[in-house]
């Protein structure tokens, strides 16, 4: 390490005084910086102090990426060599992999005569010295990885402020490595090489692509790697180290790009041995200039000051081209943290804040479900079919209503014959001709039975899925508040069991009448019956004068039926079968129409009572205590998931309004950097 100040290795002038050098000279003439390096520090500096100040902030934690130069190198390329040029100072260096963690190295020129250089980690600060740098950059490294030879993550940002550096920003990642040494993870390269894509495949990220002269390009697992997510190589630039090492074939390797390096190539000499900065600069200069084969390359992409200046321009035309839209996305993202931390409930500090709160959710799942259930509005739930009510109740009800007009007839296998049974148990004293009311009743009461459980599951089944709409309801409007959610949630079901118990037993009540009683005003059952009716004394005809040998006629209504059993029996008793059979069959499709009219009427008087009336009344009696706020004094007490998002929001829209303030002093001055 140089004990004194490092002279500014950047404000040679290789052009002019290339002529003076040789290998014994060391005392070469210094001009002053060049112009362009000046004015273009002047412009860049301020948006990359912008830059650095983000990335201080941790914006990129808020999911908005910034230009960052992200040098990247297989083990032993000469990727620590490079970036100590470009710092003039000395970082660790030993065998195996140096870096294990990101180190994030801020270069700022400084015209103060004193270097100042420290660390950060962690929350931490540690002041440090050229001296004692590389000392002080291990010892961090351990803090954050380990003292083992494990990589880590987490970063560690070295600041260097200056005479003669850069300004550069710039994150250097640990070499790649396939074998593990000892000490080291069996899974090294899958560690590293996922760092790596991390900080690589951002559109954003400058990718220095560190690579020895020694080695074939095209082998390099760097390139690979770049390659994978900068495809074309226009965000990657090439270093070539070594070139003294192997000159032969460099100038082909730097011009035919097999590689696709879109950024270009710059060639480079090591620091060799004892040799100060200002030594290994005058060498690299020498070397480019008088060796046969190396002298040959283009004299703008050779020599560590090359680097620099080219380091520097990508740098500022990237953080040019992307600053309008960083803070486009810092704007957004902050818009969109001030929504969702509007949507958080605000933290209630009495028990009447609570009510308050609390009464709001039940009149929202109220006004929902008024929308859902009777006025056919889905707006809120476009996409979920579910919640379209009533259309799947009009579904539930069709169905219904199908399934039990579409029951077969319960009857034996031979036509009349419980007629005729339920007749002659049936019949009195009295005048032959007359129809006993008892044995109508008896073959309804038969026919009801068979049919009866089928709207007891209807009604059921349709309560059921009322419950799954209103407890979606109350979820949604209550999920700010899971301390008190599954109360609410639960009164909404106590709520929709005893509806449906009521339901239930009125259903079974319109059953009973159907089976206790019979009447209609419905003329279409005397019409209906007069017309079956009218086929009567041909049937009772054909029964008493057709030859055994015929066993099957065709009965109006009912297809062809069996005959042969029925010839035993008188006229007036099959007539008054018949008839009966025809009375029977008129008033039944009365009776199902009926049932499945006032099933539809009485769901929906349920489904508007609930809403209107029971919904609220019921919850909020249940739930609230007159006397001392009951379950809603558990909503003072804010939930651990609800006030962690509030602090991450927080935290959010901090680091955000932070940012903003940092882009807005030079945004409107500096945006249109790039097109300069």
């Amino acid at each position: 390490m140089e004990g004194s100040k490092m002279p500014n290795v950047y404000e040679i002038n290789v052009e002019s005084e290339i002529s003076s050098l040789s290998i014994a000279n060391t005392n070469l003439h210094v001009p002053i910086e060049a112009p362009i390096v000046s004015s273009y520090n002047d412009q860049i500096r301020p948006l990359l102090d912008t830059v650095d100040k983000l990335r201080n902030l941790n914006v990129m934690r808020e999911g908005i990426q910034l230009p960052t130069i992200v040098v990247v190198g297989d083990q032993s390329s000469g990727k620590s060599s490079v970036l100590e040029s470009l710092a003039g100072i000395s970082l660790p260096r030993g065998q195996g992999i140096c870096t294990r963690v990101p180190l994030v190295m801020r270069l700022q020129r400084s015209t103060s005569l004193e270097t100042e250089i420290w660390l950060e980690f962690d929350d931490n600060r540690v002041d440090t010295d050229e001296e004692h740098i590389a000392e002080a950059i291990s010892t961090a490294t351990e803090a954050i990885a380990g003292s083992g030879k494990g990589v880590s993550d987490t970063p560690l940002t070295l600041h260097v402020k200056k005479d003669g550096v850069p300004d550069l920003t710039m994150v250097d990642l640990p070499g790649i490595t396939r074998v593990p040494v000892n000490g080291q993870p069996d899974n090294i390269y899958e560690q590293i090489s996922k760092m790596i894509m991390k900080y690589i495949e951002p559109q954003e990220s400058i990718i220095l692509n560190v690579l020895s002269a020694t080695v074939d390009f095209t082998t390099c697992e760097s390139i690979r790697m770049s390659r994978q997510v900068d495809k074309t190589g226009e965000r990657t630039l090439a270093v070539v180290t070594k070139a003294d090492m192997a000159p032969e074939g460099l100038l082909e390797k730097v011009t035919a790009d097999d590689v696709s390096i879109g950024l270009g190539y710059v060639c480079v000499r090591n620091r060799v041995g004892d040799e100060t900065y200002q030594e290994a600069r005058m060498q690299e200069a020498l070397l480019f200039k008088t060796h046969p084969l190396l002298s040959m390359i283009d004299h703008d992409i050779v020599g560590i000051p090359v680097l620099a200046q080219r380091l520097m321009q990508i740098q500022g035309t990237m953080i040019a081209r992307c600053f309008p839209d960083i803070v486009k996305k810092i704007k957004e993202k902050m818009e969109v943290s001030y929504v969702e931390l509007n949507k958080l409930p605000m933290v209630m500090t009495s028990t009447g804040e609570a009510l308050m709160t609390f009464m709001n959710i039940i009149c929202s799942s109220k006004e929902c479900l008024l929308r859902v259930l009777l006025q056919g509005d889905f707006s809120e739930y476009p996409n979920d079919k579910s919640m379209h009510s009533t259309a799947r109740l009009a579904d539930m009800l069709d169905k219904f209503s199908d399934n039990l007009q579409a029951e077969p007839e319960v009857v034996t296998t031979q036509f009349l014959m419980d007629e005729i049974k339920v007749l002659e148990e049936c019949k009195c004293i009295g005048l032959p001709n007359f129809i006993p009311r008892s044995a109508f009743l008896a073959i309804l009461s038969k026919r009801v039975d068979a049919i009866h459980t089928k709207p007891v599951e209807f009604i059921t089944e349709t309560w059921d899925y009322i419950e799954g709409v209103v407890l979606s309801v109350l979820t949604k409007y209550s999920e700010n508040f899971p301390q008190i959610q599954s109360s609410i949630k639960r009164a909404g079901r106590n709520l929709i069991t005893k509806i449906k118990e009521e339901s239930v037993n009125r259903v079974i009540e319109i059953i009973k009448m159907e089976k206790l009683t019979d009447y209609t005003c419905d003329p279409q059952y005397m019409t209906a019956y007069n017309q079956k009716l009218a086929a009567q004394e041909i049937f009772i005809y054909d029964i008493r004068s057709t030859s055994s040998n015929i066993h099957n006629l065709a009965a109006s209504g009912f297809g062809n039926v069996s005959i042969s059993h029925l010839r035993e029996y008188d006229a007036q008793l099959l007539r008054q079968a018949f008839d009966m059979k025809m009375r029977i069959a008129s008033y039944w499709m009365i009776v199902v129409r009926r049932i499945v009219d006032n099933l539809a009427l009485y769901l929906q008087f349920s489904v508007k009572n609930l809403v209107n009336s029971q919904f609220q009344k019921e919850i909020v009696g249940e739930l609230v205590n007159p006397k001392g706020g009951g379950e809603v004094e558990k909503m003072l007490e804010e939930s651990p998931s609800v006030a962690s998002k509030r602090e991450k929001l927080k935290n959010s829209i901090k680091i955000l309004k932070e940012s903003k303030d940092a882009v807005a002093a030079i945004c409107d001055q500096n945006c249109g950097f790039g097109e300069r």
